[in-house]
């Protein structure tokens, strides 16, 4: 990975991360609370979903979201020690969250109006599109698109275990 993409999108990774995190955890809590009888009622297929965000305290996101900046800063030092296959590793976080942040947007299309984390997602998508266009110079189609699931995947269980985790340091509080 050249000097210029490390101070371009390595580096900043995990400050974008924070901001975006930040603007989730300041309004998911409330905004459950808020939304959680309509978000059931339209979609009722993910009542189960809507009821675990909705018990999930601004504590225990917070918590979930630290371990999950954890990762980021330790794939980011990773490519800095210049490990193996850091850059894939690194490429795989970035692009699931650059999923992520996709998702919020299609979250506020689909509640029409402000979900948690759609602020922060519009602002970064130009530079994360321009990130995952870098990766995509680098690796090659095939490669982009099993290593952006390996990190969903990892995502979906890591995010299963964060919201675990703060939810039980959480109540010990």
């Amino acid at each position: 990975m050249s000097g210029l993409s490390i101070l371009l999108f390595v580096l900043p990774f995990p400050v974008l991360f924070l901001i975006h995190d930040l603007e989730e955890v300041a309004t998911q809590h409330r905004w459950m609370l808020r939304h959680q009888e309509q978000l059931s009622q339209r979609f009722p297929g993910l009542r189960r979903l809507v009821v675990h965000l909705s018990q999930l305290s601004t504590a225990a996101f917070g918590i979930a979201a630290l371990e999950e900046l954890l990762i980021i800063v330790a794939s980011v030092c990773y490519v800095l020690l210049s490990g193996a296959y850091a850059m894939e590793i690194w490429a795989a976080l970035f692009m699931t969250f650059s999923f992520h942040l996709v998702v919020h947007v299609f979250q506020a299309v689909a509640v029409r109006g402000y979900v948690p984390g759609v602020v922060s997602a519009l602002v970064f998508i130009p530079y994360v599109g321009y990130g995952v266009y870098s990766i995509w110079l680098v690796l090659s189609v095939p490669q982009m698109v099993a290593w952006a699931a390996i990190g969903i995947a990892f995502m979906v269980i890591n995010l299963w275990l964060a919201h675990r985790l703060g939810m039980i340091i959480a109540s010990k509080k």
